[in-house]
């Protein structure tokens, strides 16, 4: 009966150890520097502050808008705010009057 005998080699022992260290190093880099990672997460969280100041802009820009315009619909229509309007777009006063831009 033949049987061969192995050599033990040094590299046999850390194959596995090398590979799990880098495994985990890898993962374990991209879970706090990647994309979706705790870097990624604060940059997500500051982009969502951010677009949630400008959208609270633009709500009240809105507002302001759909108070106007309610002012100026059919059945509450008011001469003062269709003057004003009329001389902001077309940028005409007379000669008498006193301008006050807000």
């Amino acid at each position: 009966m033949w049987t061969k005998h192995h050599k033990k080699r040094k590299f046999g022992r850390l194959t596995l150890p090398v590979i799990t260290v880098a495994f985990l190093s890898y993962f374990g880099y991209h879970s706090v520097h990647g994309d979706l990672g705790l870097r990624g997460m604060e940059e997500f969280e500051r982009q969502r502050v951010e677009r949630q100041a400008r959208l609270d802009v633009l709500v009240r820009q809105r507002q302001i808008l759909e108070k106007e315009v309610a002012l100026m619909s059919d059945g509450s229509l008011e001469r003062d705010m269709l003057d004003e309007k009329a001389r902001s777009y077309l940028n005409m006063s007379r000669a008498d009057e006193i301008v006050i831009f807000h």
